[in-house]
């Protein structure tokens, strides 16, 4: 058994697990799994650059991560940084930043690395279920980019169940800020004009998506992230955001279509009402929602598979070895 924590910073979220790994059970079990939407990723598709503010609150949130790291003993730990450190100049203000408080570098990796984590963190329980067929699709609809990973199981050797990953630049952020935005503020709700441009952009980029992976061939589709799990809890009708709930719950084509219009239809306070909503996802929700809808139509999917565990149990599994 061997304790790891695994930070997961994101372009809206950063995220904490720490727990104990056995590589020969399969079993990994949480101390501490903890979100803050730190929005690291604010203005940086019109920029280019991580805003002072954004990296302020990123580096409150790495403080109190490591407060926790360090009360409960972790061996090993592994920081990975995805789509907005990706696409910032001034990154390597942000690697100092992290590297002073918990002591690590932050891993800016690819999009095709963030893919291959989210697909094992989220199909090694899945393997083993005779009621969902393979091959899996694996969607992490991200705050700034959306990976596509498909594959028959986690096993092993992971990189040899893949067929196909890749990641492009959609999310709920890079969405929000590109076709919401007027005058700098969030038009609320948004115009039509403004949904329909969003939704030729996200159907650009599926095109892009489908010249590496066949999203047809997916016999399961597996959704990841904060959007997905959001509406998964909206499906629900939970008054408070429950994870083990929502974690496999299976959502149909026709509720995800029908949460994703109320969605885009509602006010900011209608939004802000609805019990299992974050406040940090409030603006971005409609986006992240249509995200999944497109990617559901597209495929086929008359339903998809909530899955809590991602990115996050990925890098975890990643120290453990």
């Amino acid at each position: 058994m061997k304790r790891v924590a695994a930070i997961d910073c994101g372009t809206n979220s950063i995220r904490l697990l720490v727990a104990d790994a056995d590589p020969e059970t399969g079993e990994l079990k949480d101390l501490d799994r903890r979100m803050q939407i730190v929005r690291l990723g604010q203005g940086v598709d019109r920029t280019g650059r991580l805003a002072p503010e954004a990296l302020e609150r990123t580096f409150a949130a790495c403080r109190e991560y490591a407060a926790v790291i360090g009360s409960l003993g972790a061996q090993q730990v592994r920081f990975v940084a995805t789509s907005a450190s990706r696409d910032a100049e001034n990154r390597e203000d942000f690697v100092r930043g992290v590297v002073d408080i918990l002591g690590v570098e932050p891993e800016v990796i690819t999009g095709d690395q963030e893919a291959e984590f989210s697909f094992n963190g989220a199909t090694k329980e899945l393997a083993g279920r005779p009621d969902l067929a393979k091959p899996f699709l694996v969607v992490d609809i991200g705050g700034g980019s959306t990976e596509f990973v498909l594959g028959d199981s986690q096993d092993a050797s992971p990189r040899s169940s893949y067929r196909a990953a890749c990641s492009v630049d959609v999310g709920c952020v890079r969405m929000t800020e590109r076709h919401l935005l007027h005058g700098g503020e969030i038009t609320d709700p948004p115009a039509p004009g403004q949904i329909t441009a969003m939704k030729g952009d996200i159907a650009a980029a599926l095109d892009r998506a489908e010249r590496t992976v066949p999203l047809s061939e997916a016999a399961t589709l597996v959704g990841l992230a904060g959007s997905v799990t959001t509406v998964a809890g909206i499906a629900l009708g939970l008054d408070h955001y429950d994870s083990e709930a929502i974690h496999h719950a299976r959502i149909s084509l026709a509720k995800v279509r029908e949460i994703t219009e109320h969605l885009l239809s509602a006010t900011h306070a209608e939004r802000a009402a609805i019990p299992v909503m974050h406040p940090g996802r409030v603006d971005v929700i409609g986006a992240g929602a249509l995200v999944l809808l497109s990617i559901m139509e597209r495929t086929g999917a008359e339903e998809v598979v909530v899955s809590e565990h991602d990115i996050l149990d990925g890098i975890a599994w990643s120290i453990a070895g």
